[in-house]
C-alpha cells in the first residue's frame, strides 16, 4: 500500500473542489514569512541588503536597532495568526 504524501492530499483536495493553487500558496508564503520574522528578522536584513546596494550611502547603517527587530517580531506573529486563520476557513 502506498503512503500518501502532502502533495497528494493537496491534489485531492483541488480536484474535489477545494482551495486552488494560489490559495495554498498564500497559505505557504504567510507561514514562511511568518516563521521567518518571528524566529530570524536578521535574515530578511541580510537579504534586503544587497538590494539597497547603490540606494543609500552605508548599507551597514540601515540595520535596524533591537527595537526594529522586535517590531519584526510583532509582525512575524500576525502573519502567523493571518495564516491559522486562513488555514481555518480554508479547512472548514
Amino acid at each position: 500500500m502506498r503512503r500518501q504524501t502532502a502533495g497528494d492530499v493537496v491534489l485531492a483536495a483541488v480536484r474535489d473542489g477545494g482551495p486552488d493553487a494560489g490559495t495554498w500558496f498564500f497559505l505557504a508564503f504567510t507561514l514562511i514569512m511568518g516563521l521567518l520574522q518571528l524566529v530570524r528578522p536578521q535574515l530578511l536584513w541580510r537579504m534586503n541588503r544587497r538590494l539597497q546596494r547603490g540606494y543609500v550611502k552605508d548599507v551597514d547603517a540601515t540595520e535596524p536597532t533591537r527595537k526594529g527587530y522586535a517590531i519584526q517580531r510583532v509582525v512575524g506573529a500576525l502573519f502567523l495568526a493571518i495564516f491559522v486563520y486562513a488555514l481555518v476557513r480554508v479547512l472548514m
